[in-house]
């Protein structure tokens, strides 16, 4: 703020985009505390998610997303499934 201030007072673009940057960081920074520090909100409930998950209504694993084509391949590894581990 001070540069633009000290050196850029008239520019009235660059003040807009400073004041726009500063309001959606504030944004940020507020919903983040909503949701007790975690980037995105959670869709469901961690309780309704385990019942879930132990019910068999939905599955657990870890998100694999192709980096080059990232809106259209992606696939759920289930845990334990597939694996070559024998137990």
């Amino acid at each position: 703020q001070n540069y633009l201030d000290n050196f850029w007072p008239d520019l009235k673009a660059a003040h807009e985009l400073f004041d726009s940057i500063i309001q959606a960081r504030r944004e940020r920074e507020s919903e983040s505390q909503e949701n007790n520090g975690k980037e995105y909100p959670e869709h469901l409930p961690m309780e309704i998610l385990e019942a879930g998950v132990k019910s068999g209504r939905y599955i657990q694993g870890i998100l694999n997303v192709n980096k080059h084509r990232a809106q259209l391949e992606a696939f759920v590894r289930l845990q334990g499934v597939g694996s070559k581990e024998t137990g």
